[in-house]
């Protein structure tokens, strides 16, 4: 199993981090006690699923416990066990002010100013650091910024992690509230009104074959797929790692439903993890 210790500064943006992870596919454990995770490790590697990549963020708020991350490490290497640590970072100013918009107190603060504190948890941390294998400064980052920055760093480049979900509904049941993009198929003729399709759907050929038919039919999915394809890298680099894409006609079940199939297999020769859905069918 690939493992990385996410670690820092409080305040440096460990949870958006943990986020990003999550989105990316990682099983992600947050303050975790060091001493706790080879015992996590063994029950992982006992599971039913294989899991090959795991975050276990692990920092300061983990009082006392926080002292046994190098002993810990020592005995992952030791072990072969592969791993790798990310230390998030910013300016004493930025944290500071950071804590202020929060009302938060520093963890190491107690009776003092959220600046002691954070002046404490450098002294602390400043080993840490220095083993580090990746040192983020989120002090002028944004969220997506800081995501793309995580992707480029531990995500292999030829991997495409980006996930699409389509979906087929009908409308007279409702829009589904998780969707990003609604497309509405209601202007591709009926095959409801078509002898010998009323009660088949859009899973049969005949089905797929009336409706692509219709010019404006291959007009949409040739100019549709063409967009997604485009917008997909925008969607990328603004943190987004996966969108919802749903059809919809009147009953969910003849024109949306060969529109969700259709585009699964148009989109599938592109490497992205794809899924597909029949709401109302």
């Amino acid at each position: 199993m690939d493992i990385i210790i996410v670690t820092g500064m409080s305040g440096a943006g460990k949870s958006c981090a943990i986020d990003c992870f999550e989105d990316l596919g990682y099983y992600c454990i947050d303050n975790l006690p060091p001493s706790l995770m080879q015992n996590v490790l063994t029950l992982i590697g006992q599971g039913k699923h294989e899991l090959r990549h795991a975050v276990f963020v692990i920092d300061i708020r983990g009082g006392e416990f926080f002292d046994d991350l190098k002993n810990v490490l020592t005995e992952l290497k030791s072990a072969g066990q592969r791993y790798k640590i990310l230390f998030l970072d910013a300016t004493d100013e930025v944290l500071l002010r950071r804590f202020n918009e929060t009302r938060r107190a520093h963890p190491l603060a107690g009776q003092n100013s959220n600046l002691a504190g954070i002046e404490e948890e450098r002294k602390r941390l400043l080993g840490i650091k220095e083993a580090a294998d990746a040192v983020i400064d989120t002090s002028n980052m944004k969220t997506a910024a800081l995501s793309g920055e995580i992707k480029k760093m531990f995500i292999p480049q030829e991997k495409d992690v980006f996930g699409i979900h389509l979906m087929s509904f009908g409308y007279k049941f409702g829009v589904p509230a998780e969707a990003d993009m609604v497309f509405d198929m209601r202007f591709i003729p009926n095959p409801f009104y078509v002898p010998g399709l009323k009660e088949l759907s859009g899973n049969d050929k005949a089905v797929r074959d009336y409706v692509m038919s219709a010019p404006e039919s291959r007009f949409f999915m040739d100019s549709t797929v063409r967009l997604i394809e485009e917008l997909i890298p925008n969607f990328s680099r603004e943190g987004k790692y996966r969108i919802n894409i749903a059809f919809g006609c009147t009953g969910g079940r003849h024109r949306s439903v060969t529109m969700a199939i259709l585009f699964h297999e148009a989109l599938a020769g592109s490497g992205r993890q794809l899924s597909l859905t029949h709401r109302d069918l």
